[in-house]
């Protein structure tokens, strides 16, 4: 569990933070970036993400090799619009009454509502994700974009709310990489299959690693 900043070397595989994030009882892979002012509380981060500047999350679980955009807001949570009132007071008085304390019942179902990230997907600039959404592996969600309803893998969407636009990769193709999981290998055998990613379209790639 990290909830300091640490400042090391991408390349030894530790996580790397910028001094001004704010991190509480979150847990870091390896070759993890986080930029300036990154906010992020309750969070379980896989191993080759990272996330730019300015982005807030919470309750949130993310794959691996997953790119978050800066100003993105993973995990809004919902205020209790149902209730007299609807501001913090009501869930947690204990910021302004001594005797008070927080409302557990309210915050727990908050826990609950966690956002889940496959493996990688792309979060673009300015995007927001509701709770409890899910994202599939190799999605993309495009810049200012809000999401109010899971995201198929592989699935491109835009707009707000935000719907699918097309598809990275035909469904033969989709299906396959899944089945590949290439964001399971090992770090050297990454290392080896670099030249291949750069060079080659995704239906020779899965060619060259049936």
């Amino acid at each position: 569990m990290v909830t300091s900043n640490i400042r090391k070397s991408p390349r030894d595989g530790k996580p790397r933070t910028h001094a001004s994030a704010l991190l509480r009882d979150c847990e870091f892979g390896l070759f993890v970036e986080i930029g300036e002012r990154v906010v992020l509380a309750e969070c379980r981060i896989g191993d080759y993400n990272y996330i730019e500047r300015h982005t807030e999350a919470i309750y949130t679980d993310i794959g691996k090799f997953c790119a978050i955009a800066a100003n993105v807001r993973l995990n809004a949570l919902n205020h209790p619009v149902n209730r007299v009132s609807q501001h913090k007071i009501t869930y947690r008085p204990n910021e302004y009454f001594v005797d008070a304390k927080v409302d557990k019942a309210f915050r727990a179902e908050r826990q609950s509502k966690r956002v889940t990230l496959g493996n990688d997907v792309w979060i673009g600039h300015g995007a927001i994700v509701l709770p409890s959404i899910t994202i599939g592996h190799g999605a993309v969600v495009a810049a200012g974009a809000v999401v109010t309803k899971d995201v198929t893998p592989y699935s491109i969407v835009a707009g707000v709310p935000a719907k699918h636009i097309k598809w990275r990769f035909e469904k033969s193709i989709r299906e396959r990489m899944i089945k590949l999981a290439w964001w399971d290998w090992e770090h050297e055998e990454l290392s080896k299959a670099i030249p291949n990613m750069q060079t080659l379209s995704a239906e020779e790639f899965l060619e060259n690693y049936p």
